[in-house]
């Protein structure tokens, strides 16, 4: 194949200006754009379309994780059906959220968004297994937080024991929430009571919970928390290496990364959907990366989700957040293939 890496990239070209296709490439990247039930500002729906436009600015040698290319990154083409799906739960998401939760009069409109989460909840996991049957790595481009779930499920069963590493300012730990089973508020309670068997939960820079979540963050041996005030701590005292190194270390031999571009420091995020003070500054952010990648674990898929350009999308990738989306997607896949 032709392919200069130095050279610039096509303006049609695939993700990160790359050619492959889905036979020769191991990683496989599904966009998801959906977000029915975003509870606060909406975006992300458009993230995979502007991430993609974005990732060709994105020079492919990489200095923390050498040239992550040469595995083969492959986007499939958005599928319209999401689109679709999308639209009709967000109409009917959109009124029961701004009047604070779902009422008995609501129940039909809860019904039919569940579905739809649902489906796009099967989509992925249907994705995933295909990705998987074939040695390849699943990735997951959302959209908000509700979206991977499928894949850490097919992961999990393919995996058994596996891990889940979350990058998050939220917890996600509710069992439904605003009266949807799918939210992206209860993703990790989904993941961890739904048949993904997951052995360990890890979370990075959670700083925004209610106190159901921490109860959950108590009392629930498999979850293990790292707050946000934790890590700045570390960051002006032992050192936000160690405890990388420490907390890496606890994981079994089979992970799957999650993560909510939240759990970043909002000035690198500023239209997420749920933006929170404090975070990972970008530095920091790598160094959980390289040590995930130094260490002995396998990152069996991974997922990037609610990077949002703004409501009115960002088809050139010329937002702040796409750019970042674009960069750390390519981080998170070189330290999972590295």
């Amino acid at each position: 194949m032709d392919f200069d890496a130095n050279a610039a990239s096509p303006a049609d070209s695939g993700l990160f200006g790359l050619p492959h296709g889905s036979a020769e490439a191991h990683v496989h990247v599904l966009g998801v754009p959906f977000e029915a039930t975003t509870s606060y500002r909406a975006g992300t729906c458009h993230a995979p379309e502007a991430i993609l436009a974005a990732s060709r600015q994105v020079d492919l040698f990489d200095l923390h994780f050498d040239k992550p290319y040469e595995r083969g990154i492959w986007m499939a083409p958005l599928a319209a059906r999401v689109t679709d799906w999308n639209l009709e739960a967000r109409e009917l998401a959109a009124p029961i959220i701004e009047r604070g939760g779902a009422t008995a009069s609501d129940a039909p409109a809860v019904a039919r968004v569940d579905f739809l989460c649902d489906a796009v909840r099967g989509e992925v996991r249907a994705f995933t297994e295909r990705c998987l049957e074939h040695g390849g790595l699943p990735v997951i481009l959302g959209g908000d937080h509700s979206t991977p779930l499928g894949a850490m499920e097919a992961c999990g069963v393919r995996f058994p024991g596996m891990a889940v590493l979350q990058f998050d300012a939220h917890a996600d730990l509710r069992p439904s929430y605003e009266g949807f089973q799918w939210s992206h508020a209860s993703v990790m309670h989904n993941a961890l009571h739904g048949p993904a068997g997951i052995s360990r939960l890890l979370q990075v820079g959670v700083r925004d919970l209610c106190e159901q979540e921490h109860d959950v963050i108590q009392g629930d041996p498999r979850v293990r928390t790292h707050f946000g005030h934790e890590l700045a701590a570390a960051r002006h005292g032992s050192g936000t290496r160690a405890l990388a190194r420490e907390a890496v270390a606890s994981l079994p031999e089979h992970v799957f990364v999650s993560f909510d571009v939240d759990g970043l420091d909002p000035a690198l995020c500023p239209n997420t959907g749920t933006p929170v003070p404090g975070g990972l500054g970008w530095d920091e952010a790598m160094i959980w990366l390289e040590e995930l990648a130094a260490s002995d674990r396998r990152v069996v898929g991974l997922d990037l989700n609610e990077v949002s350009p703004g409501p009115r999308g960002d088809p050139g990738g010329s937002s702040w957040d796409a750019i970042i989306g674009a960069r750390l997607l390519y981080r998170l896949i070189g330290a999972a293939v590295a």
